[in-house]
């Protein structure tokens, strides 16, 4: 499982070298205005692949956002793991947002499924079952089940998935990432009340997103 991180994902790295290698030789030829678009390049790649230090609620019963970004869907849907009915909140990631995931509950996380598809705009509903994504479930300290899929958009081409089968996470450790644009989906259990708002803007690992119904209604 992914550890703590010096402040920027590894993952971006590579992109970030290059980007600053690209702009130093442009600088060197004498090519400034080219060199100059290189470089805002290079500082908007280092931004997006930043992974900023979170203090997570530790309340019990609570569930934190796994993403950071704007809820686009609130409301019932089916959940691919399960078949069931269950509430769905979808997060939707620009390119400007954090796009670091985390596990929205302290847990152990069950089966890991990829499923390979289409680039659609990641802010649809349809992005939810036509998209690439990789799907996983993670059961809960209470004994519940939450699915958590990370879904690429029309930018993102590369779903990174840090977690594995059997592995015990806490609330607001980071699980993967998600390159240039994309969405989460997370389905809740039935134990639990969402405590967000559609249109609301979220940050990984310290947003509220839902609450066991018995510990606060």
């Amino acid at each position: 499982m992914r550890q703590s991180s010096p402040g920027v994902a590894k993952e971006g790295l590579p992109y970030i070298g290059l980007g600053a290698f690209v702009t130093l030789i442009l600088a060197v030829l004498g090519w400034g205005g080219v060199a100059v678009i290189a470089l805002v390049l290079t500082i908007l790649t280092l931004n997006f692949f930043r992974d900023p230090e979170r203090v997570t609620p530790q309340e019990p019963g609570l569930a934190v956002a796994p993403a950071d970004g704007k809820i686009v869907f609130i409301g019932p849907a089916v959940d691919p793991a399960t078949g069931q009915v269950r509430t769905k909140v979808s997060i939707f990631m620009n390119v400007f947002n954090v796009h670091v995931n985390r596990t929205p509950v302290t847990g152990r996380v069950g089966g890991i499924t990829y499923f390979p598809g289409k680039f659609l705009n990641a802010a649809l509903d349809k992005a939810s079952e036509d998209n690439e994504r990789n799907q996983f479930r993670i059961v809960d300290e209470h004994g519940h089940g939450w699915t958590v899929v990370q879904i690429a958009g029309l930018v993102a081409r590369r779903i990174v998935c840090w977690a594995e089968e059997g592995d015990e996470v806490a609330r607001g450790q980071r699980i993967g990432l998600i390159k240039f644009g994309s969405r989460v989906d997370l389905y809740l259990p039935d134990a639990y009340e969402v405590r967000v708002t559609k249109g609301q803007h979220t940050c990984a690992g310290l947003t509220v997103m839902a609450a066991l119904k018995d510990q606060h209604s």
